[in-house]
This record gives C-alpha cells, sequence and structure tokens, in this order.
C-alpha cells in the first residue's frame, strides 16, 4: 500500500497506519514522511466533510481574495490549513483554482464560487448550515 492508496481510503495519511507500512516494506519513517510532507496533496490530519479552497491567484488577490479569505476564517471561527469544531469545513489556500474570470473565487468541494466579497462568502457559508448541506 502506498500514500496515494492510503489517502484515498483513509482520507489522510493516519500515523499508525503509515507505522504499519514501513513495517512492511521495511522503508523508514523518514522517508515516508518526506514524501508526505513534501507533496501538498497528502494530509496528515483528517478534514472537514467539506474543503473550501480560497484561491490566492494573481486575479483573485488583485480582486480582494485577502479579504474574502479573512472573512471565511471569521465566519467558520478556524485559521487557513484548519477544521472546523463541527468537523463541517477544511479552509485552505491555493494557487489558483484556474478561475480567473470569476475572481476573487473560492471553491467547496468542487463546486465554484465566483465574484465574490466579504458579505457573499460569509452567505455561501450560513446557506450550507441552514440548507443542511454542512
Amino acid at each position: 500500500m502506498h500514500n496515494q492508496e492510503i489517502q484515498a481510503a483513509y482520507g489522510y495519511l493516519p500515523k499508525d497506519v503509515l507505522d504499519k507500512m514501513c513495517e512492511k516494506t521495511g522503508m523508514f519513517p523518514t522517508q515516508v514522511m518526506g514524501v508526505a510532507t513534501f507533496y501538498s496533496q497528502f494530509r496528515l490530519e483528517p478534514t472537514g466533510e467539506h474543503v473550501i479552497k480560497i484561491c490566492f491567484g494573481t486575479a483573485c488577490h488583485v480582486n480582494g481574495a485577502e479579504k474574502v479569505a479573512d472573512a471565511l476564517a471569521d465566519e467558520l471561527k478556524v485559521e487557513f490549513g484548519g477544521t472546523t469544531k463541527d468537523g463541517k469545513f477544511t479552509l485552505e489556500t491555493v494557487a489558483c483554482l484556474g478561475c480567473c474570470s470569476l475572481a476573487p473565487v473560492i471553491m467547496i468541494d468542487e463546486e465554484a464560487y465566483g465574484r465574490l466579497t466579504p458579505d457573499s462568502a460569509r452567505k455561501i457559508i450560513r446557506d450550507y448550515y441552514e440548507t443542511g448541506r454542512a
């Protein structure tokens, strides 16, 4: 079993599973952790039910991504890279989502939301909770 298979099965890389993989393969934990921490697609902690990706590409940055990001962090009471206490959302920043014409843009799971303001971003989160999608 490789890191990718473990993450696909668990949604992240649990330490105890990585330790068993090392035992079975003879790899050193430092080798496994080196790969896990180098590549951004690997997670060492579980994520929320929904992952919010905030774009910080040039177009988004210029059009107010930082204010949108700060509003989301405040609304969710979580830091970037963190997961809400209720386990519903993980908040991440990314370099580019490829939706520059929608700047500033976020993605929640696979759905893009664009031309955001701090208030409209907060409303999206509230709608998730109010409609039971969260």
